[in-house]
């Protein structure tokens, strides 16, 4: 059974979506979290992951929380994910800008990133696989989409007082978007980042945690084919260093996951992963 859990903070309502387990030791049912959706003024459909979308009870449940601004935030997202789709994939990037500022009047950062950005890119890149784009296409819209992340980037004024991260990929992974994403936010939470964006010799990455002493590594993976790369980089990593290792990425969706070595993030947003980085 699948459900949505509210936990009020303060004033506020945050809701998780959540399932009843077995616990065959106990003879009793426990709680799973699948999923932390966020503010339950600001949560909307599409927050809700593909399996669980349409349940009757979730989108009940759902719909309660303040209709009205659920509707208004639904439409604005709507609206501005068609919007930015079509300029990406037209390599339009002046009005890109635009369609972020204007987003991030309404909501915030976090935002865009998780119910914008994030599924735009996912959407461009399956249409290459199936051929409904050409790849000339979504190498201009993943340009367009890097120089915005940049821009974004670069109006990022953060105290770097809390934690060193470092954000690194296996050999073979050739997209870096998710990480200037997370650069990008986490740097804003005050975070110091190192973002070593493409792959590097496995040589290289164990040096620059030597030399530099990061409190945590993120390993992105996005395609479903670098996951054994990735297992074997996280394997490399915790045999050299006494650092927590956590893995996340699109490519973590996948049916199949091999057993890592470090932990593996869960389809969290953005908000959820300062919180994931304190506890490690």
């Amino acid at each position: 059974m699948v459900y949505i859990r509210a936990k009020k903070v303060k004033s506020d309502q945050y809701l998780y979506l959540v399932k009843s387990v077995w616990d065959s030791k106990k003879s009793t049912s426990k709680q799973e979290i699948i999923k932390y959706l966020g503010k339950a003024s600001e949560v909307v459909k599409d927050d809700i992951p593909i399996d669980y979308r349409n349940d009757p009870k979730v989108l009940s449940v759902l719909a309660s929380y303040n209709p009205k601004d659920i509707k208004k935030r639904e439409d604005a997202t709507k609206k501005s994910k068609q919007q930015l789709y079509k300029k990406l994939t037209e390599g339009n990037i002046q009005d890109s800008i635009k369609i972020y500022e204007e987003y991030t009047k309404i909501f915030n950062i976090p935002d865009f990133f998780d119910r914008i950005l994030k599924p735009i890119m996912c959407r461009i890149g399956d249409e290459w696989e199936t051929g409904k784009i050409s790849i000339a296409t979504e190498h201009v819209a993943s340009n367009v989409a890097q120089t915005l992340v940049k821009i974004i980037m670069e109006q990022v004024t953060g105290s770097a007082s809390k934690k060193k991260i470092l954000i690194c990929v296996p050999i073979g992974e050739e997209h870096h978007l998710g990480c200037d994403v997370l650069e990008t936010y986490l740097s804003i939470k005050g975070f110091k980042i190192y973002n070593m964006r493409t792959s590097m010799p496995t040589e290289s990455i164990l040096g620059f945690i030597d030399n530099n002493n990061p409190d945590v590594v993120l390993v992105s993976i996005t395609l479903e084919d670098n996951l054994l790369a990735g297992q074997r980089l996280v394997k490399k990593i915790k045999d050299h260093a006494d650092i927590p290792v956590l893995i996340g990425g699109y490519a973590l969706q996948a049916r199949k996951i091999p057993k890592f070595l470090g932990d593996v993030i869960p389809d969290c947003g953005l908000e959820e992963l300062p919180k994931i980085l304190r506890r490690n």
